[in-house]
């Protein structure tokens, strides 16, 4: 009986508060003990530890390492014990109770425990919200995409029908016709003026040499003055035509890459909804040549409202283009007018030598130009 009773307290928890002190250890009716027995047990000098040696020893702590965690009641088997040195992982607090392989703090903080038939938390329920909504979001999506690819396979292999605006079709194939014609003026006039800044760079150090031969050769200074002089004036107009070709250049930049582009993007969106009107046009129509049973005409609703969605759609856009298109076109001639007197104006009074005209050119646009005699250094310097 000894042994049973030893084997039983051996399993006992010590049920201890949030600060570490030990409580009083309430009698167990289910332990056989008589009163006033005296236990002899090895290592602990032939008596059982008291309420003061429980303290020491809660004290100065046992080794986590080499104790066990019992999983189960009194009369627990072996497989409920789990030695702590496989557990890997933060220490483990003494106000803490172990419940299978679940961790509890005796204190009430942690994790609360829900019990069964409660409602589910808030947080769940807004998770699965989201869910839901993503869920609807990716089957919408998915059958928008089923229905325009195969209304633009139909259309490829000439099966299908399409809406088709032929004045404004005209239109939109003469934007990208320009578009590409300007885009090749734009790379031939960055190139002039990458070959031009070359050529004038050339002239400026050809300048500075000559007026060093001029200093270093009495006998050819005059010469060497002569097309020194006239090296810096070829140079100094030579910035000046840079002047207008960049802002030429720029303003190209501007019409090609960014107004006409905007249009076509406006264009890639009525083309994109012309393609879901289309599909849902074709749904519609494959419904109403079907039976018109209950269930069928629900769905012919629903395919009437989307068609009637996408048709809306489908016409706003295509008003957008419209009026992008006539903007476009109003904008194009003006800029372009501007742009092309100048190059003309620029170019003529460079290479006819007209200094004072190639100024004036520049000042009817707005150009700036560097000032004589300033001690900042031009823009091709800074280079």
């Amino acid at each position: 009986m000894t042994d049973s009773i030893m084997s039983k307290a051996a399993t006992m928890e010590i049920p201890i508060n949030s600060n570490g002190d030990t409580r009083a250890l309430g009698e167990d009716d289910g332990l056989e003990q008589p009163p006033n027995t005296q236990w002899s047990l090895e290592g602990t000098g032939g008596r059982l530890p008291g309420r003061r040696d429980l303290q020491q020893v809660m004290v100065s702590g046992p080794n986590l390492n080499e104790t066990s965690i019992v999983s189960g009641g009194y009369g627990g088997t072996a497989e409920g014990i789990i030695p702590t040195s496989s557990i890997k992982g933060p220490a483990v607090h003494l106000n803490t109770h172990f419940l299978g392989n679940r961790r509890i703090p005796v204190d009430g903080q942690g994790p609360s425990m829900h019990h069964g038939g409660g409602s589910p938390p808030m947080a769940e329920e807004a998770t699965r919200g989201v869910a839901v909504e993503k869920f609807d979001m990716m089957k919408k999506w998915s059958m928008n995409t089923y229905k325009c690819t195969k209304q633009l396979i139909s259309e490829r292999f000439g099966r299908g029908s399409r809406t088709v605006d032929l004045e404004l079709e005209a239109q939109i194939e003469v934007l990208r016709d320009t578009k590409r014609k300007y885009e090749n003026v734009l790379r031939l006039a960055r190139a002039l003026t990458n070959h031009f800044y070359s050529m004038v760079q050339t002239q400026h150090a050809l300048g500075d040499t000559f007026a060093d031969l001029s200093q270093k050769s009495p006998e050819l200074r005059d010469e060497f003055g002569y097309n020194a002089e006239t090296q810096k004036l070829l140079c100094k107009n030579g910035e000046t035509l840079l002047g207008a070709i960049n802002f030429f250049v720029s303003s190209i930049n501007t019409l090609v890459n960014k107004t006409m582009e905007d249009t076509l993007m406006t264009i890639k969106m009525y083309e994109n909804a012309r393609l879901e009107f289309d599909a849902y046009r074709a749904d519609l129509e494959e419904l109403n040549l079907g039976p018109r049973d209950a269930v069928t005409m629900a769905r012919i609703d629903t395919a009437q409202e989307q068609y009637q969605i996408h048709k809306e759609k489908y016409e706003r856009l295509r008003n957008d283009v419209t009026i992008k298109l006539k903007f476009l076109e109003e904008n194009k001639v003006k800029v372009m007018h501007k742009q092309l007197l100048l190059f003309h104006n620029a170019i003529s009074a460079y290479f006819a030598g007209n200094q004072q005209q190639l100024e004036q050119t520049l000042k009817q646009f707005n150009i700036k130009l560097k000032q004589p005699g300033a001690d900042k250094p031009s823009w091709l310097e800074e280079q």
